[in-house]
């Protein structure tokens, strides 16, 4: 039986009500899957699936094709969980136009419930043109990894009260443009503190501090798969890595010698059959001969 599917007015409800809200990125139908078991609020079909998926050095490789398959795999999978697809680099930067049309695609064609964009400033009108084309929008403001270069690389945010008190402004012109929740990424602690004090959406930090609406990490960080250079922020709460790979290593190993597989792992057939087979088999091939 499908379960029902987390609101974007529950979500208000549960921050207003001082619960933590969850968010993962899942890149994939199982994950998703477990995602959803593990009673997860949010999973977002994450741009990061460039690095942590498809090998690349940073999240602008990814494209709207890629984004597409990915979000499709992952909206099979969760029925609980709120799923936002996020809106890889060049797919509305452009233009309003663009952003939109592309957005729908997400939706129309991928089922995802809503898309996250990065940045605000020129971001502003791309969600005013989502929202008016009732496409619910994610904000994310800090270390925008698709503008890292322009940052100064990948660090964090808001450090000076200058910066911090932009970065606020930004929060609130987001808010105002009509996001429903909005990401805090590698924003100091005060800041972020202050910042979802100010808003009445929620807020998800990820490298934010304690005091955000709730927390956002990248799966491939959480079960230890990821093999690159994690971020400060990044808490390991398995090693799955470690144990797919030694069971790889046992797997190559039982084929090369011959322990696998065995009789437990082979289908069989009826004797009558089998010989009736191999009579025939072998009457080709002498008559072959």
């Amino acid at each position: 039986m499908t379960r029902r599917k987390v609101s974007l007015t529950e979500l208000r409800e549960l921050a207003d009500r001082g619960e933590r809200l969850v968010m993962v990125t899942a890149y994939d139908y199982p994950s998703a899957r477990l995602a959803d078991a593990a009673g997860l609020d949010i999973v977002l079909v994450g741009d990061s699936a460039a690095m942590t998926v498809l090998g690349h050095s940073s999240t602008v490789p990814a494209t709207m094709e890629e984004m597409l398959v990915l979000t499709r795999a992952v909206t099979r999978g969760a029925e609980r969980p709120l799923v936002v697809a996020d809106m890889p680099f060049g797919s509305f930067q452009v233009s309003d136009e663009e952003a939109v049309r592309n957005a729908v695609r997400f939706v129309k064609e991928a089922a995802a419930d809503a898309v996250k964009l990065e940045g605000a400033g020129p971001t502003l009108s791309r969600v005013l043109a989502l929202i008016g084309a009732g496409i619910p929008v994610m904000g994310h403001i800090g270390l925008t990894p698709q503008s890292a270069t322009m940052l100064g690389g990948f660090r964090a945010q808001g450090k000076t009260a200058e910066k911090a008190r932009r970065l606020l402004e930004d929060a609130v012109a987001l808010e105002d443009a009509g996001c429903f929740s909005l990401v805090l990424e590698a924003v100091p602690a005060p800041v972020a503190e202050e910042i979802s004090e100010r808003l009445s959406i929620p807020t998800l930090g990820i490298g934010s501090g304690p005091r955000c609406d709730g927390q956002v990490l990248v799966l491939h960080d959480v079960l230890g798969l990821y093999e690159g250079r994690s971020p400060k922020f990044a808490k390991r709460y398995a090693n799955l890595s470690t144990e797919i790979r030694g069971a790889l290593e046992r797997f190559a190993g039982e084929v090369r010698s011959g322990a696998f597989p065995t009789e437990e792992h082979t289908y069989a057939m009826p004797e009558q059959e089998l010989a009736a087979f191999l009579s025939g088999s072998r009457a080709g091939s002498r008559a072959e001969g």
